[in-house]
């Protein structure tokens, strides 16, 4: 009785506008990111922004968790609304972390591998809001569902390539003494690596609705 009962309700469909706009506040985060990586005077000035688009995105991450709490028929299982908007909200707080940590150490200049890795975190989280719209109609796109997330992956391979070829050329340029060069510079690469991993953990919650609603 209660499933006919659920089957009947409208459903809210407003999650799926609340996804894409924290989705489009990624990608926001996600190219200031690139734009501060560039170094120089702009640095502080991309960083400021990047903060700004994490305090929005976690005014939209409250919004979906007020609404799973306020609506008594959603699109997917509760939880796993939680766990999407949570993983892009933990993307742009990583970024967040990695804008905090350039400006606590007053980095100005970057190494290419780590400007490469802010190129393939834009790519990742332009896949992330391609991705959120084709939700509300799973079925229908599955398809390329399926081929965003595995993109994703690939992006996460490339980004793991460059966190290492970028380590080891921040060893050898450091080994001469410079010890705190080779600590700031390992911190931001971690920081860089971590959001790619956010990345991919929104591939696999996206994955896991798929396996959950097909």
């Amino acid at each position: 009785m209660m499933r006919w009962f659920k089957a009947v309700m409208p459903k809210e469909e407003r999650f799926f506008t609340l996804f894409e706009r924290h989705a489009a506040i990624v990608v926001a985060g996600a190219e200031a990111l690139v734009e501060m990586l560039k170094g120089g005077d702009q640095v502080e000035h991309f960083c400021r922004i990047i903060s700004e688009r994490e305090t929005e995105a976690d005014a939209v991450a409250r919004e979906v968790l007020t609404a799973v709490r306020r609506t008594f028929i959603t699109p997917f299982d509760r939880t796993d609304i939680q766990g999407l908007v949570s993983s892009m909200d933990d993307a742009i707080d990583q970024m967040n972390k990695t804008a905090k940590t350039i400006m606590l150490f007053e980095v100005r200049s970057f190494q290419p591998p780590m400007q490469a890795m802010g190129e393939v975190i834009l790519q990742g989280a332009k896949l992330v809001l391609v991705a959120m719209p084709l939700l509300a109609e799973m079925g229908k796109n599955a398809a390329q569902l399926q081929e965003i997330t595995e993109e994703i992956i690939r992006i996460e391979d490339k980004a793991d390539q460059l966190y290492d070829k970028g380590r080891k050329a921040l060893f050898l340029a450091s080994r001469g003494g410079n010890t705190m060069d080779y600590v700031v510079g390992n911190e931001i690469y971690d920081h860089l690596e971590s959001v790619v991993d956010r990345l991919e953990d929104v591939s696999n919650e996206i994955n896991a609705l798929m396996v959950d609603q097909l």
